[in-house]
């Protein structure tokens, strides 16, 4: 049986903005209209009933991720039910968290997390021109205050050093990294995680002009440069994995290093997928040939069936670029989704290996003094 380190669980099928690059709803796949709006309390009971069930058939602890669409759409009375109801099924150290916008972070939310543990990360992509580039709302409105407002709602609770899980924010190359990195230093949150925009071999990330240039990785280093030059700095989720992995040791989080991690995706009607990010690859990209439900099946038995086998080897790369590369160790290939090229599939390098080789290499000669050739 597979290991599961992340329970990705869709507890609403739509959100209240409309972010432009979003792999849910503008990058082709539209499964998300066949979902219910939000997770039923049928699928809720048979969620919580196979997680207590893999509680007790795998050693190690996994968390749940709270996400959509918005999660918080579901407004504080389903979410009380949900979260009792997991709370109920699963160990207490076991992590629950919840992905964000964080507009709709309300003291009755934030009660309800803080009573039952559950922390809370939030989307903010740097200061209000650069946020509001992407993210708006469905009628093009910007969304940089109302986001502000959340997380200052929740800077202000009691508990907020355990509910207060960090930013998650989506590079964009053409902005100036001090910017980006003082903004978040002055919004007080303790992390960020930087992701690469979404996008592969036939659709370019937006930034990038070629497989062979380093937009994403230049940015990188100058992040790098700056953290790096910071006495009391945020934590940085990428640079901090590949900077362990450069010392041998292993990442946290899938995208780099060789440490396979086990996701599952569970949709509002109760679908069990891969890794949704696979979505912006192509339609249906990560929906199995089986059709399993949690309604219907066990967790177990899809975790031990071969088609979820393959579908987690995907974290591994299998082009012969990646296979002989020197960096493997570090890079890992990276995302799956960013190695997508129509007639290969996933047999190619990310889009990103140009950019990852960059940041790798500037990483190593800090630390040892060796400059590689990318």
């Amino acid at each position: 049986m597979v290991e599961i380190d992340t329970i990705l669980l869709k507890v609403a099928s739509q959100c209240n903005i409309n972010c432009s690059y979003c792999y849910v709803y503008n990058m082709g796949d539209d499964s998300w209209a066949d979902m219910p709006n939000f997770i039923s309390q049928d699928t809720i009971k048979s969620v919580s009933k196979e997680l207590k069930e893999l509680c007790i058939n795998q050693q190690r602890s996994f968390a749940i991720v709270l996400h959509g669409g918005e999660p918080l759409l579901l407004g504080a009375r389903r979410l009380e039910a949900l979260l009792h109801s997991l709370r109920s099924a699963i160990p207490e150290h076991y992590c629950i968290s919840i992905q964000t916008n964080g507009m709709l972070i309300s003291d009755k939310i934030l009660e309800l997390c803080s009573k039952y543990k559950t922390s809370i990360s939030i989307s903010l992509d740097g200061p209000e021109t650069i946020h509001n580039a992407n993210r708006v709302g469905h009628h093009g409105e910007n969304t940089f205050h109302r986001v502000k407002a959340g997380i200052e709602k929740l800077k202000s609770h009691p508990d907020s050093e355990f509910l207060f899980a960090g930013l998650l924010a989506v590079i964009n190359p053409h902005s100036n990294p001090h910017d980006i990195y003082n903004f978040f230093k002055s919004v007080g949150t303790s992390s960020v995680d930087f992701l690469y925009r979404d996008g592969n071999h036939d659709k370019l990330p937006f930034g990038k002009t070629s497989f062979n240039s380093t937009e994403y990785g230049k940015w990188l280093v100058s992040l790098l440069e700056i953290y790096l030059a910071d006495q009391t700095p945020i934590k940085i989720r990428i640079l901090d994995d590949i900077i362990r992995l450069a010392l041998g040791g292993i990442g946290i989080k899938e995208g780099v290093g060789i440490t396979d991690f086990g996701i599952a995706v569970i949709d509002t009607d109760g679908t069990v997928t891969k890794n949704d990010t696979l979505k912006s690859s192509h339609k249906g990209a990560d929906r199995f040939v089986e059709k399993w439900n949690i309604n219907i099946h066990r967790l177990i038995d899809i975790f031990s069936s071969n088609e979820f086998a393959n579908a987690h080897e995907l974290q591994r790369p299998t082009s012969s670029i990646c296979q002989t590369c020197s960096e493997l160790q570090i890079c890992g290939g990276g995302m799956p989704l960013h190695r997508w090229k129509t007639g290969t599939n996933y047999a190619n390098p990310s889009i990103y290996c140009n950019d990852q080789l960059h940041i790798i290499n500037k990483v190593k000669t800090i630390l040892f003094g060796l400059e590689k050739c990318a």
